[in-house]
């Protein structure tokens, strides 16, 4: 049948309508395709991010989990430099200590006052809570980073996952992560200003098969985050989940740094720089990837292949299972040399 044939089918008023959609439609795509481009080059390169004098004037306290080693550690100078006091807790007292005396005599000087708590949230103690909750009370909290975090200690399949691996990974980055929100929050709500800015990352956003217990427990935090953000609307309190792909810490065993891998002062520059900004996460409430490399790939891959394709999911296996019986490899030879 020709188009002759098929369109005097047709009654002539909906003859410009059969015409004309397909191609209203297609102009339609390519034009919101770039304006979302676009938009993505302007929050990452031109832009600028929510000024963090919003939460609170010089000595306000910025709440830091995680803070001893990587990314906690950077965003502890960094918000030290920009005349926050600091509550830094972590694991290794010795840690703390030494980063609290460099803080003071390097990066924040005599007017800025460092507070440090030890503690261990794989063990979830209501003793170590309980402590935190008496240092918060006393102070005017502008700033709260849920940095802290663990992944798996090699990529791993889930039924192969050691049971102690699997509870500190959800204790850590779970329970720990709303504990602490639990115990900050409030008065941020009550003094109306506040900023809650939580550590996610590409293995919640990307489905990751061998590090499943970290995948589903960073996607956990997306929701649980996109959902408190929309609970405190109004409040005057932010929420900000930060996406990020590989940076150069103990965590992603990473060195070198490159396009794609920011070293955590560079990372951290970027996301400070960038609060309220969405970057590439442009489908995502209350959510940001403000690293330059991280969020274009990000954007191409949701605007091009997608996320949670069979295709984008066998990828990453792949990519995994090859780090795995590197790693494994790596460990034979050590033991080999024992």
């Amino acid at each position: 049948m020709d188009i002759n044939t098929v369109l005097e089918k047709i009654p002539p008023a909906l003859i410009p309508v059969v015409i004309y959609f397909p191609f209203t439609i297609g102009l339609f795509a390519i034009t919101n395709f770039f304006i979302k481009y676009t938009r993505l080059l302007l929050d990452l390169f031109v832009l600028p991010g929510t000024n963090l004098r919003r939460y609170g004037k010089k000595g306000t306290w910025a709440v830091i989990t995680g803070a001893s080693d990587g990314l906690g550690k950077e965003y502890a100078i960094q918000l030290a430099q920009k005349g926050f006091n600091l509550l830094l807790v972590s694991r290794t007292a010795s840690k703390l200590e030494t980063l609290s005396t460099d803080i003071k005599q390097k990066h924040g000087g005599s007017n800025i006052d460092v507070k440090i708590l030890a503690m261990d949230f794989s063990k979830n103690e209501e003793g170590d809570y309980a402590k935190l909750k008496a240092l918060v009370d006393g102070l005017d909290v502008g700033i709260l980073v849920n940095n802290v975090g663990q992944s798996h200690s090699i990529p791993v399949p889930f039924i192969q996952t050691p049971k102690e691996e699997m509870r500190d990974i959800i204790a850590i980055n779970c329970i720990a992560t709303l504990r602490v929100t639990q115990i900050v929050a409030p008065g941020m709500v009550q003094r109306k200003r506040g900023l809650i800015l939580t550590m996610g990352s590409f293995g919640g956003w990307l489905p990751t098969p061998l590090l499943a217990t970290y995948s589903g427990s960073k996607a956990f935090l997306q929701q649980w985050s996109t959902s408190l953000g929309g609970e405190l609307a109004g409040t005057g309190v932010d929420v900000e989940l930060c996406l990020s792909y590989l940076v150069t810490t103990a965590m992603s065993k990473v060195r070198k740094t490159s396009m794609l891998i920011p070293s955590p002062r560079n990372f951290v520059k970027a996301v400070l720089g960038k609060i309220g900004r969405s970057g590439g996460a442009q489908n995502m409430a209350y959510t940001s990837t403000p690293f330059a490399g991280h969020a274009l790939m990000q954007w191409w891959l949701e605007n091009t292949i997608g996320i949670g394709s069979a295709f984008v999911v066998k990828k990453n296996k792949d990519m995994h299972e090859g780090i795995r019986k590197r790693a494994l490899r790596k460990a034979e030879r050590e033991a080999k040399k024992a």
